[in-house]
C-alpha cells in the first residue's frame, strides 16, 4: 500500500472513530486497516493514535498530521478533477457549516437548489452554534454571522443582520412600551445563555449606551427564549432572522429600533489555496446570489459585498 493510500486510511479511521468502522467504509479487512496505520506510523517515526479497547484518540503529532493529510488528499483530488475537466462540472462532496437556525432557515434551501442544479454534487451540512475551524474539521464553506478577524480565509460579505429587542403585543398591553433603553429597568427580561445573556446590554450605533440587565429567565436555546417572548412573559433580544416569522405574523413587535447597534455582517468563508475547487467556487457564487435575492431574506440581509 502506497503512502497516499495509507494517509487515506488514516483519515477514514479518525473520521469513523475506529478501525473496524473504517474497514467497512473502505471495503477492507480490519487487520489491513490496522497494518496500514501502523506502517504509516513507522514511516513517520511517531505515534499518531492512542488506542484503547474502548476509544481512539489522536496524539498531538497526530492532530497536526491529520490536518496535513486532509489538505494533501484534497489537493490530489482537485488535481485529478482538474485533469478530468471537472472544473467546468462540479462534482464530489462539499461540507457546509452555518449557525444552526440560520442554516436551517436560509442555507438549507440554497443547498437543495444547488444539488438540483449539479447532480454530481453531494453536500454534508454541519449546522452548529459554535465557531468551527475549517481546516482542522475538514469543512469547505462556512456562513459566519460576525465581524471577522484577520485570517488566511477568503470571505465574501453577503449582507448584515440586525439585533432586535422585541416582545409580544399582549406583554406591551399589560406592561407598556419602553421608549428608551433606560426604561428596560422596569421590564421583565429574558436572557439567552451565551448570547445576549450578559448582565449589560449595549445600544446605539457606537454601542455607547450601556444598560444593566437582570434576567429572571435565562434560556439555553433560541427556541425557548422566542417561545417565552411570544407567550408574553417578557422582553428579549435576538438576531433579526431568528424572529422574522414571529414579527411578520404579529406575534412579536420590535422596540427601540432607533437605538439598535450596528448590524452584524454576514460572510461566506472558505479556505485559501493555490486553486479553489470547482465545487467550492460554484457553491459560493450560487449561495451568495441566492441569499441576497431569496424571498424573505432581503428583509434580513442588507445588500452589498
Amino acid at each position: 500500500m502506497d503512502r497516499w493510500q495509507a494517509m487515506r486510511v488514516f483519515v477514514q479511521v479518525v473520521d469513523s472513530g475506529g478501525f473496524a468502522p473504517a474497514a467497512k467504509v473502505l471495503h477492507m479487512s480490519p487487520p489491513s486497516v490496522t497494518r496500514a496505520v501502523s506502517r504509516l506510523e513507522s514511516l513517520i517515526g511517531t505515534r499518531l493514535l492512542v488506542r484503547t479497547t474502548r476509544s481512539l484518540k489522536l496524539t498531538a503529532a497526530g492532530e497536526g498530521y491529520m490536518a496535513d493529510c486532509r489538505r494533501i488528499l484534497a489537493e490530489i483530488a482537485e488535481a485529478e478533477a482538474n485533469a478530468a475537466g471537472s472544473f467546468t462540472h462540479p462534482a464530489g462532496l462539499l461540507t457546509v457549516t452555518a449557525p444552526a437556525l440560520f442554516g436551517r432557515i436560509h442555507v438549507l434551501p440554497v443547498i437543495l437548489d444547488f444539488l438540483d442544479l449539479y447532480p454530481a454534487m453531494q453536500v454534508k451540512t454541519v449546522f452548529v452554534d459554535r465557531v468551527t475551524n475549517l481546516v482542522e474539521e475538514g469543512l469547505d464553506v462556512a456562513v459566519r454571522i460576525a465581524s471577522l478577524p484577520a485570517s488566511g480565509l477568503v470571505a465574501r460579505r453577503i449582507g448584515s443582520i440586525r439585533q432586535v429587542l422585541c416582545g409580544s403585543p399582549d406583554y406591551f398591553a399589560r406592561q407598556g412600551e419602553p421608549k428608551k433603553p433606560e426604561d428596560l429597568a422596569g421590564h421583565r427580561m429574558i436572557g439567552r445563555d451565551g448570547l445576549f445573556g450578559h448582565s449589560e446590554w449595549l445600544f446605539g450605533k457606537d454601542s455607547s449606551i450601556r444598560v444593566p440587565i437582570s434576567a429572571r429567565l435565562i434560556c439555553n436555546t433560541n427556541d425557548a427564549a422566542i417561545a417565552a417572548a411570544v407567550a408574553g412573559w417578557g422582553l428579549s433580544r435576538f438576531q433579526s432572522y431568528q424572529v422574522a416569522p414571529e414579527i411578520q405574523a404579529g406575534r412579536l413587535r420590535v422596540m427601540l429600533a432607533e437605538y439598535e447597534r450596528e448590524p452584524v455582517p454576514v460572510h461566506i468563508v472558505h479556505a485559501q489555496g493555490r486553486m479553489v475547487s470547482a465545487r467550492v467556487r460554484a457553491f459560493v457564487d450560487f449561495a451568495a446570489e441566492r441569499l441576497r435575492r431569496r424571498a424573505g431574506v432581503n428583509a434580513e440581509l442588507s445588500k452589498g459585498r
